[in-house]
């Protein structure tokens, strides 16, 4: 496939294309739970589960590489359907603490054995040297235009 990368398109594209499959995959595994979700509120949702009782909208704002403003809509969502909890830290009236509902562990122990899968599937076919290459190649990539 490498080989059918021209100057124009570039890497951009190939990376553009193999997300897009990754994400269709997420989807349509959502879709056929019956989980209404985005891949946004299901990246949300698992970190306040791996965060837990300390779970705080500054760490999902700085641990993702979105503004916070799209991190704020995408919270609301998940207050709507009732998955996530925002309230205040006892003693800090600046941060809100985030906490899963009863219905958003419901959605979180049905979904994530799933993701799991999906992760398994991601590195299927590559031995550990070449998955951590690719690792290596991706943050030289990053690095190269970090300072651009």
């Amino acid at each position: 496939m490498l080989s059918q990368i021209d100057e124009i398109q570039g890497i951009g594209l190939h990376l553009d294309l193999v997300l897009r499959k990754i994400q269709d995959a997420y989807l349509r595994t959502f879709a056929s739970l019956g989980i209404d979700m985005t891949i946004e509120q299901w990246v949300i949702l698992h970190q306040v589960h791996e965060l837990g009782t300390e779970a705080s909208q500054r760490d999902i704002v700085q641990s993702n590489f979105r503004n916070r403003a799209t991190i704020s809509r995408v919270i609301a969502g998940l207050e709507r359907k009732r998955w996530l909890k925002k309230t205040r830290f006892q003693g800090d009236l600046k941060r809100f603490k985030l906490e899963l509902t009863s219905e958003g562990k419901c959605v979180i122990d049905l979904v994530l054995p799933h993701a799991i899968r999906l992760r398994k599937q991601t590195i299927k076919g590559l031995h550990i040297g070449e998955f951590e290459t690719f690792l290596y190649v991706l943050d030289q990539i990053g690095d190269n235009y970090q300072n651009f």
